[in-house]
């Protein structure tokens, strides 16, 4: 999550490098739609790779299974980021990439119908099928934890790795929230600039939201090790006496 969207930063960093440089947006043309082409494959990337994530969380907890993306993930590497450079190279075939008048994204003047299933077919169906998946796995976490007094450790454990990956759903919806809501936006009327700007602002936020969801993880992590440690020292410290009063009873 984390190298899609460090990927995507670079990608959008150099395109506004360029304009800030020459004080124009890129050109020839190809050179935008190539920076376009980067920025879109990026975004797609890391919209597809959460979604995955969601999908796993919710059969991890509905079904007790976890999806087998082959060895080091070559599946998943190759979905995320190969459907769409594919469907990008056919994009930029029909000359759907280049300036919108603000970046290198879609063509503001030809990539109309690229920009409308991208920004709001793909981004909303995303978003709305997150928010689906996250919000009936949280409730049956929620029923289970309540339901299950003494729960066998494999459920626990279950329960923490889909609350563990449930923090990436979440820190991908405050990202992509404003982007989702401007496609929806724009087709019905004017977008107000205030819009515009949220657009502007949650989309960059990735890198402090993956740091959070990061220290959150290590946060965890830690706290369960210190209760692991406390639970072997109070486990140590029974067996010691229980071996003196063996003694002193001897």
């Amino acid at each position: 999550m984390a190298l899609c969207d460090g990927l995507f930063n670079i990608a959008h960093f150099s395109d506004h490098l360029h304009i800030v440089l020459t004080k124009e947006l890129p050109t020839p043309k190809y050179l935008c739609a190539f920076y376009g082409f980067l920025l879109a494959e990026f975004v797609t990337a890391q919209n597809l790779l959460v979604s995955i994530v969601a999908i796993n969380v919710f059969v991890l907890v509905y079904f007790r299974k976890k999806l087998n993306f082959g060895c080091r993930d070559y599946r998943l590497l190759g979905f995320i980021f190969g459907a769409p450079a594919l469907g990008l190279t056919v994009a930029a075939g029909l000359g759907q990439l280049g300036p919108n008048g603000s970046f290198c994204f879609f063509d503001g003047v030809n990539g109309h119908v690229a920009n409308f299933i991208f920004t709001t077919i793909f981004l909303s169906v995303i978003t709305i099928t997150n928010i689906i998946l996250y919000v009936i796995s949280w409730f049956r976490i929620y029923k289970e934890v309540k339901a299950i007094k003494n729960p066998h450790k494999s459920l626990e454990a279950s329960h923490r790795a889909a609350k563990t990956m449930s923090l990436f759903v979440t820190a991908f919806l405050v990202q992509w929230w404003a982007m989702a809501t401007y496609g929806i936006w724009q087709w019905e009327t004017d977008v107000p600039q205030v819009l515009f700007h949220f657009v502007t602002t949650f989309s960059n936020l990735g890198g402090v939201l993956n740091g959070i969801v990061f220290i959150i993880i290590v946060q965890r992590k830690h706290d369960g090790m210190d209760s692991s440690s406390k639970i072997q020292e109070s486990t140590t410290d029974q067996t010691v006496n229980m071996h003196r009063n063996l003694k002193n009873k001897a």
